[in-house]
């Protein structure tokens, strides 16, 4: 027999714990499922070891910039005080911590792989739980490995392996250029390891503008970092030391992956998910985070998750809206983008007219001219901004008030002649937008 439940929530990584969490405080009946760690990818894997690491990378980078500019500087990179802080932060990799949250809320936890075997009712190591209300899936994302010749059975790292590592290889051959594989590419140059990054498309962040592609590709450059674009590897070997990419083109001590993500619909029941503005997802099912397809971001999960609980319990509210979706590479310097890009809007919109200014221009010497950039898209017909990039330090913090004014459809004649702090990074955003042909 099935146990009876209000609500089943399927994988508690961050939206999956925020959604169980505030409906068992509610006062509903809650069952929560997770296989892995509670907490989910961002706290053991994702957001907070990997900027842990990227800040301290930063902090090489930044004393390496003292002479010249403020005096002299000498700085021996370790590793040992970052693997360190990162265990510490993850409890070296437990979730006692995550589980005991969750339950303190009222809800119940069941450790174990779920999977949906009829409408609202979830089936996990060979108990059955039927949700009166309905089952919320977040089971999130898997590592995409790519079907190369020689690369089943090596030990190739995936983005977790690499948090996990206990030292810095000497050297580290990766695959894929998008945000992931290049935030964990500049970290491990700065502590010293020779790294090759091979990208099978004509460019790195190919999901970004063509202008954030060319400066990372500089600035991983300046770190010693080889970039191989438009090299699809055909045969990996590895002889117990060393791995070999296409009979030597790279070599390296180790390999990371980092061709993308994808769902794993097979593993939980489902042949796919497509949700609507309420997270909706079919008769007593919804979907938050990465599997609900709105891209793989933590705050998205958070404002997903928002979204379901209100539903669930009524309370009304908005539903979801994308228009400006933020997300952020945290390279030095960070790339932050939002809403859509040149490309993007050209397809959506007649009249596309495109603002652009580099932040050297605009910031007073706070770094050197061709280190950062802010790109403004607009849709002329209606004056209103629908996509944006930020490049630069600080660039993912700069983005916020680009966030509101394409979310809020601000006219973009109020935009120009809005005061902006000066001389800051924010105050590029003017210069951009005046760089527009527009004008109401």
């Amino acid at each position: 027999m099935a146990e009876q439940c209000d609500v089943v929530v399927l994988g508690l990584g961050v939206g999956g714990e925020e959604v169980a969490g505030r409906l068992a405080q509610a006062g509903l009946s809650v069952v929560g499922i997770e296989a892995r760690l509670v907490g989910g990818e961002c706290a053991y894997w994702g957001c907070i070891p990997s900027k842990m690491m990227i800040r301290a990378a930063d902090l090489l980078a930044e004393a390496h910039r003292v002479p010249g500019m403020a005096g002299d500087a000498v700085v021996t990179p370790g590793w040992s005080p970052v693997a360190a802080r990162l265990r510490e932060a993850t409890d070296d990799w437990d979730d006692k911590v995550a589980v005991d949250r969750f339950t303190s809320k009222g809800g119940t936890f069941v450790r174990g792989w779920g999977r949906v075997v009829r409408p609202g009712v979830v089936e996990v190591e060979g108990r059955e739980f039927e949700a009166g209300r309905g089952v919320v899936v977040s089971t999130g994302t898997k590592p995409v490995i790519p079907p190369i010749e020689g690369l089943a059975g090596t030990p190739y790292w995936t983005n977790r392996e690499a948090i996990e590592a206990a030292a810095v290889p000497g050297s580290l051959a990766m695959l894929g250029g998008g945000a992931v594989g290049l935030e964990l590419a500049q970290v491990f140059a700065r502590f010293g390891a020779e790294v090759t990054i091979v990208e099978a498309g004509p460019r790195l962040i190919a999901v970004e503008e063509p202008e954030s592609s060319e400066l990372a590709a500089k600035t991983l450059a300046a770190d010693g970092i080889r970039i191989h674009t438009e090299r699809r590897v055909g045969s990996i070997s590895y002889d117990g030391g060393m791995f070999s990419l296409d009979d030597g083109f790279v070599t390296a001590e180790k390999l990371l992956v980092a061709t993308g993500r994808k769902p794993d619909f097979e593993s939980i029941g489902l042949e796919k998910i497509e949700v609507d503005e309420w997270m909706r997802a079919g008769e007593k099912l919804w979907a938050v985070g990465d599997i609900a397809g709105h891209g793989a971001f933590t705050h998205m999960a958070m404002y997903e998750a928002d979204i379901v609980v209100r539903d669930i319990l009524g309370q009304g509210g908005p539903s979801a809206d994308y228009r400006a979706l933020p997300r952020v590479t945290f390279t030095d310097p960070e790339i932050g983008a939002t809403g859509l890009t040149e490309a993007q809007a050209r397809q959506r919109f007649k009249n596309v007219q495109t603002g652009f200014v580099e932040s050297g221009n605009t910031t007073r010497g706070w770094i050197h001219k061709g280190d950062g950039f802010i790109k403004v898209v607009a849709d002329a017909d209606r004056g209103v901004l629908v996509g944006a990039t930020t490049a630069g330090p600080d660039g993912g913090e700069v983005l916020s008030a680009l966030v509101v004014a394409i979310h809020a459809e601000v006219p973009i004649e109020r935009l120009i002649y809005m005061p902006y702090a000066y001389p800051t990074f924010h105050r590029g955003i003017q210069n951009a937008l005046q760089s527009l042909s527009y004008r109401q």
